[in-house]
């Protein structure tokens, strides 16, 4: 387990708070948030995140505003310079990632690709 710089992968404020607010749900504040990539979707890759007890050997931690986010090794040149953040509007609310690696997405906005 190796720890990376914050500008890798950042998470707003907000998004932290909701994922805070998540983990109370599942009773336990210390959780690592997953942050992945993996093969499918109509452009080739998608997104997915999902709560850990720790992080496996191959694993980036990164700390911020409070999350301990957990990356693996495939997704993290994927991952390089996103933003997570939390997203609240008339069309529904979740969780959205601003990656400057996507030359490409799906009309449904679920996959992307990169060159």
């Amino acid at each position: 387990m190796e720890s990376i710089q914050t500008q890798s992968i950042t998470i707003t404020p907000k998004a932290a708070e909701k994922v805070a607010e998540f983990m109370k749900q599942e009773g336990n504040s210390g959780l690592y948030l997953r942050v992945y990539v993996s093969g499918g979707g109509c452009a080739g890759l998608s997104y997915g995140m999902g709560f850990e007890e720790k992080p496996d050997e191959d694993d980036k931690v990164i700390e911020q505003n409070g999350i301990k986010l957990i990356v693996d090794s495939y997704s993290q040149r994927y991952l390089k310079g996103a933003n997570i953040d939390y997203i609240e509007s008339l069309m529904g609310s979740g969780f959205k990632i601003n990656n400057p690696n996507v030359t490409k997405s799906c009309s449904c906005g679920h996959s992307f690709s990169t060159e």
